[in-house]
């Protein structure tokens, strides 16, 4: 089951980093609506797939890798969440959350 929710996690930022990357129409619409610059998003995208690395290295047998990784997720997803409440940001948040939510899933498994 902790492998399933880590890989699941691992789906998830890679995703949301090549949204990043790519400037998807969701990614530079929220950033827009929280005031980060387009010019951050190569650099959150890259730290997105830092995190899924770690992760995935963690499933192949560095587990301290993949505890930091998880923690360096639940870290990221917790500022993003707090940038989207400084400005009152509340329709994006909801998804924020979820990725807080792997996080913190993926963070349980891998102290397990």
């Amino acid at each position: 089951m902790g492998a399933v929710v880590i890989l699941a996690a691992i789906v998830a930022n890679l995703v949301a980093a090549s949204g990043d990357f790519t400037r998807a129409k969701f990614a530079t619409e929220t950033a827009g609506e929280v005031g980060v610059p387009l010019t951050w998003l190569p650099v959150l995208g890259t730290l997105k797939v830092a995190g899924a690395t770690g992760l995935t290295l963690g499933l192949m047998g560095v587990p301290y890798l993949g505890l930091a990784a998880a923690t360096g997720l639940v870290l990221f997803f917790l500022g993003a969440i707090a940038v989207h409440l400084r400005v009152h940001e509340f329709h994006h948040v909801v998804a924020t959350v979820g990725y807080l939510a792997l996080a913190i899933a993926a963070l349980s498994a891998e102290l397990v």
